[in-house]
């Protein structure tokens, strides 16, 4: 009779079976020998792994490459429909992009990262490789920042413990002071800016979303080179455009 493994041991192939599913995420593939190399597996363990996986369908196997499968689409969708409100905020958010020919997106946190659930792209609107389900430091990005602004200072602290305040370019934003200053000025105003503190020539502008009951669903932000978001578009035409939109899906969030 096999022997049940303690809860340790589970823990531990859970987390190596995810592990395998990240690096395959990032690198777009990988072969057995590289997954055991680059994750410090025993290629025969790596290989039971990746059996369990492709019998859940998980993962594929191509041509002696493997990965992730079409069936982890399913969880994702599961995950992006399960709350109506995301679907009243994803219809505004296609026409957000559509009005300023930028990119649009909303993004929600989650175990203290922004993730991108939705995003939309306008006619002169620029390419990035941030897709759908990407996970980003919050404090970096201007929908982000919405987020953090509006959540419980407990909160906000157990954000910064965990994730740190990494440096992504020249200008984000690195310490609790500095977070602290610009929180208070989005709530002042009401919405939130990214000067290039992501992407080196890119700025964006961002809204949080509240809930009926005084919580944050989630934020939109409307993101373009700084060519183009400058002047009275980065200080007030967007600004306008998204505190508007914002009230426009709080309204009907409450009222669905």
């Amino acid at each position: 009779m096999r022997e049940t493994p303690d809860a340790g041991e589970s823990v531990k192939t859970t987390e190596k079976s995810f592990d395998i599913l990240e690096y395959l995420l990032d690198s777009d593939g990988a072969q057995l020998t590289e997954l055991a190399d680059k994750l410090g597996m025993a290629k025969s363990t790596t290989h039971r792994h990746l059996q369990t996986l492709h019998e859940r369908e998980c993962v594929v196997e191509e041509d002696g490459e493997y990965h992730v499968s079409l069936r982890l689409l399913e969880f994702g969708e599961q995950a992006r429909n399960r709350k109506d409100a995301y679907e009243l905020v994803m219809a505004k958010v296609d026409e957000l992009a559509e009005e300023t020919e930028e990119r649009v997106q909303f993004i929600v946190e989650e175990h203290g990262r922004g993730v991108y659930v939705y995003r939309a792209t306008g006619e002169h609107a620029v390419q990035t490789d941030l897709g759908i389900g990407k996970r980003i430091p919050l404090h970096s990005i201007a929908a982000g920042k919405a987020i953090l602004a509006h959540l419980p200072e407990e909160r906000v602290e157990e954000i910064i413990e965990r994730q740190g305040l990494e440096s992504i370019t020249d200008n984000t934003l690195m310490s609790r002071e500095e977070l602290y200053e610009e929180f208070e000025t989005i709530q002042e105003h009401g919405y939130s800016i990214n000067n290039q503190e992501n992407v080196a020539g890119l700025r964006a502008v961002g809204v949080p979303i509240r809930t009926r009951d005084g919580g944050v669903l989630g934020a939109v932000s409307v993101s373009g080179p700084t060519n183009r978001i400058k002047g009275e578009r980065f200080e007030e035409t967007l600004p306008d455009l998204l505190l508007g939109t914002a009230n426009e899906v709080e309204l009907n969030i409450a009222y669905a």
